[in-house]
């Protein structure tokens, strides 16, 4: 039996403990081990049997080009395998026509630079225009990169996906959650404004309805990481999943590990206000769509 504390660590666990509430000795707090065998998770409506849980144990596959990710319930069996591929040649080669794009740019600058007062400035704002035209060109080549939820590491059955709905997005990136059919669960989106001081996606229904907030669990840590980075690791960037009042419904929180593992906990929603299938595509959103 394996039991997860918030803080990241996982801990195996003899079969008397089941049910029983102990001391993480890691961060001191209070963590209940898993369930018996004999006490099935409640189900919900239409979603596959590997979603019935409340604790997924994501461990991130290295020396890979794409994301890709193993998916283990709380026992540590695998469940489910995801993936997100990067598409390196097509991405290499939108950055080129952005550079030969931004130089044409920067070349009609270049002529019109003079010792003129009005042309100086001009030249200035031709400089912001080639950022401007590098960054849109790049984002509008770039190949769309899904997100694939599948049975197993086989890739036949796909359980889940991830669209991301545009190339190019100025203040707010958003994604489509859907089953294998194509029926919407929920809309992921996050604003870059938001995320300058302290990262935060937002869970919404397919009507528009905010469902939950992923939040960084620390403003001060959140302030650190933008002026020290992740200081090899000890700057953890865990997220917090809130209703709209405000309270807490589960973590998703990045072990301490040499290799990126990471565990999305949501015993604190017993009442399933938020979708295992959602929460799981926000948990790999919450990795990959914000770089870590």
């Amino acid at each position: 039996m394996i039991a997860a504390c918030r803080c990241g660590e996982v801990y195996e666990l003899r079969p008397e403990y089941a049910g029983v509430l102990l001391e993480c000795p890691a961060c001191g707090r209070q963590l209940r081990a898993g369930r018996r065998a004999d006490l099935p998770y409640p189900t919900v409506p239409g979603a596959d049997p590997a979603f019935d849980r409340d604790v997924f144990l994501l461990s991130q596959r290295v020396f890979t080009i794409a994301s890709k990710y193993e998916v283990c319930g709380e026992d540590g069996v695998p469940v489910l395998y995801v993936e997100r591929p990067t598409y390196l040649v097509r991405t290499v080669f939108a950055y080129v026509l952005a550079v030969i794009a931004a130089s044409m740019v920067l070349g009609f600058t270049a002529r019109a630079m003079t010792l003129d007062a009005v042309d100086a400035v001009l030249s200035v704002f031709g400089f912001g225009f080639a950022f401007a035209v590098f960054v849109v060109v790049s984002m509008s080549a770039r190949p769309l990169r899904h997100v694939t939820v599948y049975r197993d590491d086989s890739r036949r059955e796909i359980v889940l996906r991830v669209l991301q709905d545009q190339r190019v997005a100025v203040l707010v990136r958003t994604y489509t959650v859907t089953t294998s059919d194509g029926t919407v669960l929920a809309r992921l989106s996050k604003n870059y404004v938001h995320n300058l001081l302290r990262k935060r996606w937002r869970i919404a229904s397919p009507g528009g309805a905010v469902i939950a907030l992923a939040v960084e669990e620390s403003i001060v840590l959140s302030l650190l990481r933008r002026v020290l980075g992740t200081l090899f690791g000890l700057l953890r960037t865990n997220f917090v999943f809130e209703r709209p009042t405000g309270e807490t419904i589960g973590e998703f929180n990045r072990k301490f590990t040499l290799l990126d593992r990471y565990v999305l906990d949501l015993r604190e929603d017993p009442e399933r206000v938020l979708d295992r299938r959602v929460a799981l595509a926000a948990g790999v959103m919450l990795d990959t769509g914000e770089r870590r």
